[in-house]
C-alpha cells in the first residue's frame, strides 16, 4: 500500500493488521529491516527524522513523518471499563454494525466489591481483546490509557468510582489480575495485546484545582500507601505504561519529579525494558509552568519533563522541544530517549510489522454472548446488601411494583464514565416490567433537585403496591473527573422521598448508586426501610442485575471496597490532608487507621442465607523473622510466600433458605508490633466461595506473603516487626488465630530516599503543600 494514496491519512490510527512496514515509502527504511535487531531498527528509524519531526513524534497526536512514510499515530485510546470514547477510539454507526459497540462492564468501584480476582482477570482479558479487535481494524490505538489505580483516600473525590477503592492490598490484588488480561499474559511482555497504562502516578486523588495542587504524603505513607499500586503494576506485572499526575508531590511536579520517575519507578521497580514509556496527563506538562509556575516558561516545562523521563506529552508544549533543545535546557539525545522508548513499545504490540500473535481479532470477537454474559455476572457480583429485615429476596407473591427514582430508568447513567457505546442498556425499570406484569413508575425527583412537585405521584403509587422500590443516590452529575464533592449526604430532597415513601409503603427497599458513598444512617435507622442495596454503576446490563440480586434469583455477596463515613467527616478532614495515621483531633484516613465510628464499614456487606466457618489451616505459633526472610530467595521479599490460611464456609441456610456466594476476608492485626500508632487492622487475603448450596461447604485458600506481615517504617520502607499478630476472618472477626513473631524486626522492601537536591538545568521554584480549595 503506498501512503500517498491513502485519503486523508490523518485519521489513520494504527496500521492495519499488515503493519506499518506495508507501506511504501516506510518499508525502504532502516525500521523495516527484519534482519536486525529491534533496537537497530529503533535507532535506524530516529535517524531519519529531522528534529522537528522527532518532537512532533512525541504528543499524543503524533505526526508521523509523511516524508517517510510514517502514519500519524494517535496514542490517547481509553479502555477503562470496555473500549471508551476517546481521541483514539471511534466507533461506527448505526448501532449493530461492525464496531458499533463494545462491551460495557461495571465501573471498577462495584467490580472491585465482588472481591472475586478471577472475575477482574476475566474482564480484562475481554476488554484487551475488544481494545485489540479495534485497534487491528483502525478504529482505536494499541495502547490504552487505563487502569486508574490511584487509592480513593477521600469520599469526596470525583472519581473514586474509576478505581478499585480505598485498600492499598485490595488494589494490588486488582492490578495483578487486570494488567495480565488486558496485556494478554506476562509470559512475553515484548508481545502484548494492548499496552495498558497504570495511572495517575503519584498521589493524585483531588480534583479540586488538580492542575496546581502539591501534595506532600509522609515517605511512610508514600511506601505503604500511595506508590504500592504502581509497584505491583509495574514490579510484578510489567505493564507497558505509566501516566505521570497533574499534581506535584514534595513540591516538584510529578511529570519532572527525578525521585519519581527515575529513582522509584526505572531503578528500584526496574521500569527499564526499551518498551517501558512514561506518557503525562493531558496538558501536564503545560500545567508544570502555567499552574504549578514551578518553571519560567512552556521550553523550560518541556525541559523538565523530558529530561526527567516523561516520554510522552498528552497536549501540545513538546511540539517546541526543538527550541528548548536550542537553548541548552535539554538535548537532542533525551529526545531520542523517549522516541526509542515509544517507537520500542510499538513494536511490542506489532505495530510496524503486523506479526502480531493478536493481529487476527476482528469484529466476531467484540461483544460476544460469553462476554456479555460476563458483564451481567460482573454487576451481579459487586452488588451489596447493607440493611435487610427479610424484606429480600422479593417475595413471588409480589403482583404490584411501584418503581421510584432518578436511577429508575437510568441507561447511559449506569456506564458511569469513560463509556464507549454499548451494545444495548437495559435499565432497571426495563427489567422490572419483564418480571411484573404491574409496574407503576414515577421519577420523583432529580439527582440533586429541591423540587417535590413529584412526590405526591410517587406517594400515591406507593400507597398503592405490594413493594416500592426507591433507586437513587449520586451520578456522574454529582462525582466526576474536575468534580469533587463538598458534601457527602445523600444531594437535593432524595432523603424526603425516600422517608415519605417509608411512611406510604407496605414494603421500602432503597437501591442506592453511585461510586462514592453517601452518609446512609436516617435510610438504616428507619424501621419502615427494609432493605438497602448498594448498585454502584453496573453498566449495560445493570437493570437485570438489580432485578436478579432483588428476587434471589442471584444472590447477592458484595463487599463495600471504601468506608462509609459520616456525613460531618468532611467538616472535620480537609481533602487536602494526605497523612492516614490519626493525629490529636485529626481521625485518620480509611478503615485500617480511621478513630471514628463509621456508617458502614469498609467489607462489610449482607447475605441472604447463614453460614458457618472453620479453619482448615493455620500458621504455627511462632516464628523468627530472620528465618523467614533469609529462607526467601525471590528477588523481592515482599511477594515471597509465607503461608497458605484455609477456611471452610458451610451455607448453614435461613430465612432465603438458597445457594450463596460468600467472599472470605482476612485481616492481621497487632498492639505491639513496631512503632505505635498501630492500624486497626490490614487486609491481607480474601477469596470468593460461587453458588454454595445450604448445607454445602467450600474450602478457600487464603495465601499470604512476607509483606502481609509487614508495614512501613518513617522511611517508607516496608519492615516486619516481632511481636503478637492476630488473624481474623471477616470484619467481624467470625473466626481468629494468634501468632508471635520473634527476633530483630528486618526490611523485606526499602523504598529508594530522596536526595537533597536535583539538578534542574533551569531555574525552578517549589511549591509548598496545597492546603485549601483556595490555593491555585
Amino acid at each position: 500500500m503506498n501512503l500517498y494514496q491513502i485519503s486523508n491519512p490523518e485519521a489513520q490510527n494504527g496500521a492495519s493488521t499488515a503493519g506499518a512496514c506495508s507501506l511504501s515509502p516506510l518499508c525502504a527504511n532502516k525500521v523495516c529491516d527484519t534482519s536486525l535487531s529491534v533496537a537497530d531498527r529503533v535507532a535506524g528509524l530516529i535517524a531519519s527524522l529531522t528534529l522537528d519531526e522527532k518532537v512532533n513524534n512525541l504528543v499524543n497526536s503524533a505526526a508521523g513523518s509523511l516524508r517517510l512514510g510514517l502514519l500519524p499515530y494517535q496514542w490517547w485510546s481509553e479502555g477503562l471499563h470496555g473500549v471508551a470514547d476517546s481521541p483514539g477510539v471511534s466507533f461506527n454507526f448505526p448501532n449493530g454494525s461492525e464496531f458499533s459497540y463494545a462491551t460495557s462492564f461495571p465501573m471498577p468501584i462495584l467490580m472491585s466489591a465482588a472481591f472475586d480476582d478471577p472475575l477482574i482477570n476475566a474482564v480484562a482479558s475481554i476488554v484487551g481483546k475488544e481494545a485489540r479487535a479495534f485497534g487491528n481494524n483502525g478504529h482505536a490505538g494499541l495502547d490504552f490509557w487505563t487502569p486508574n489505580i490511584n487509592p480513593f483516600r477521600d469520599p469526596r473525590w470525583g472519581r473514586g468510582l474509576e478505581t478499585p477503592g480505598e485498600d492499598a492490598f485490595h488494589i494490588q490484588r486488582y492490578i495483578e489480575n487486570l494488567i495480565p488480561g488486558l496485556q494478554g499474559g506476562l509470559d512475553d511482555p515484548a508481545q502484548k495485546q494492548i499496552i495498558a497504562t497504570c495511572k495517575h502516578y503519584a498521589v493524585y486523588d483531588i480534583e479540586t484545582n488538580r492542575y496546581s495542587n502539591n501534595l506532600d504524603p509522609t515517605q511512610q505513607d508514600l511506601g505503604e500507601y500511595y506508590l504500592a499500586p504502581f509497584k505491583t503494576c509495574v514490579r510484578d506485572v510489567a505493564v507497558g505504561s505509566i501516566m505521570c499526575a497533574y499534581n506535584a508531590v514534595d513540591g516538584i511536579p510529578s511529570c519532572a519529579s527525578e525521585y519519581l520517575l527515575q529513582d522509584v519507578l526505572r531503578e528500584a521497580w526496574n521500569f527499564s525494558s526499551p518498551y517501558n514509556y512514561v506518557t503525562s496527563d493531558c496538558d501536564a506538562i503545560g500545567n508544570i509552568y502555567d499552574s504549578h509556575h514551578f518553571v519560567d516558561s512552556d521550553n523550560a516545562a518541556a525541559a523538565v519533563a523530558l529530561n526527567a523521563g516523561t516520554d510522552l506529552n498528552c497536549g501540545s508544549t513538546y511540539s517546541d522541544l526543538n527550541a528548548s533543545v536550542a537553548m541548552n535546557m535539554t538535548t537532542e539525545a533525551n529526545v531520542d530517549r523517549a522516541l526509542t522508548r515509544l517507537y520500542s513499545a510499538l513494536f511490542s504490540v506489532g505495530y510496524f510489522d503486523g506479526d502480531s500473535p493478536f493481529g487476527s481479532l476482528n469484529w466476531s470477537d467484540v461483544s460476544t454472548p460469553s462476554s456479555q454474559s460476563l458483564a451481567y455476572e460482573a454487576a451481579v457480583e459487586g452488588m451489596t446488601l447493607l440493611k435487610n429485615d427479610g424484606t429480600l429476596p422479593v417475595s413471588k407473591n409480589i403482583s404490584k411494583v411501584a418503581v421510584i427514582g432518578p436511577w429508575a430508568n437510568a441507561t447511559t447513567q449506569m456506564q458511569g464514565n469513560y463509556y464507549g457505546t454499548a451494545p444495548y442498556l437495559n435499565s432497571p425499570l426495563q427489567a422490572f416490567q419483564s418480571q411484573w406484569a404491574n409496574v407503576q413508575y414515577v421519577n420523583g425527583t432529580g439527582i440533586n433537585s429541591t423540587d417535590s412537585s413529584g412526590f405526591a405521584a410517587a406517594v400515591a403509587a406507593a400507597q398503592s403496591a405490594d413493594l416500592t422500590i426507591y433507586l437513587g443516590g449520586i451520578d456522574t452529575s454529582i462525582e466526576a473527573e474536575s468534580l469533587d464533592r463538598t458534601s457527602i449526604v445523600w444531594p437535593g430532597n432524595q432523603l424526603d422521598l425516600v422517608a415519605q415513601l417509608a411512611n406510604s409503603s407496605k414494603a421500602l427497599v432503597v437501591v442506592q448508586f453511585g461510586g462514592g458513598q453517601v452518609d446512609d444512617t436516617a435510610i438504616l435507622s428507619n424501621d419502615r426501610v427494609n432493605a438497602l442495596v448498594w448498585g454502584g454503576y453496573p453498566g449495560q446490563d445493570g437493570g437485570y442485575a438489580v432485578l436478579d440480586v432483588l428476587t434471589g434469583t442471584k444472590s447477592i455477596a458484595g463487599r463495600l471496597p471504601v468506608t462509609q463515613y459520616p456525613a460531618n467527616y468532611t467538616s472535620v478532614v480537609t481533602k487536602y490532608e494526605v497523612d492516614l495515621r490519626p493525629n490529636g483531633s485529626y481521625p485518620g484516613r480509611t478503615y485500617k487507621w480511621y478513630t471514628g465510628t463509621p456508617v458502614i464499614p469498609f467489607g462489610y456487606g449482607l447475605h441472604y442465607t447463614d453460614f458457618s466457618f472453620s479453619w482448615t489451616a493455620t500458621p504455627q505459633a511462632s516464628y523468627d523473622i530472620g528465618s523467614l526472610v533469609n529462607s526467601s530467595t525471590d528477588t523481592y521479599k515482599d511477594i515471597s510466600p509465607f503461608f497458605t490460611v484455609g477456611a471452610s464456609v458451610t451455607n448453614t441456610g435461613g430465612l432465603a433458605n438458597i445457594s450463596s456466594d460468600y467472599v472470605s476476608l482476612l485481616f492481621i492485626s497487632s498492639s505491639d508490633a513496631g512503632p505505635a500508632p498501630y492500624p486497626n487492622k490490614s487486609l491481607i487475603s480474601y477469596a470468593r466461595a460461587h453458588d454454595i448450596p445450604v448445607g454445602g461447604s467450600q474450602n478457600l485458600s487464603l495465601p499470604l506473603t512476607l509483606g502481609s506481615l509487614a508495614r512501613a517504617d518513617e522511611n517508607g520502607d516496608l519492615t516486619i516487626y516481632p511481636g503478637d499478630y492476630s488473624l481474623a476472618l471477616d470484619i467481624d472477626a467470625k473466626l481468629t488465630f494468634n501468632f508471635s513473631l520473634t527476633g530483630s524486626q528486618m526490611v523485606v522492601d526499602t523504598l529508594p530516599r530522596q536526595a537533597s537536591s536535583y539538578n534542574f538545568t533551569v531555574p525552578v521554584h517549589p511549591q509548598g503543600p496545597t492546603t485549601s480549595d483556595d490555593e491555585t
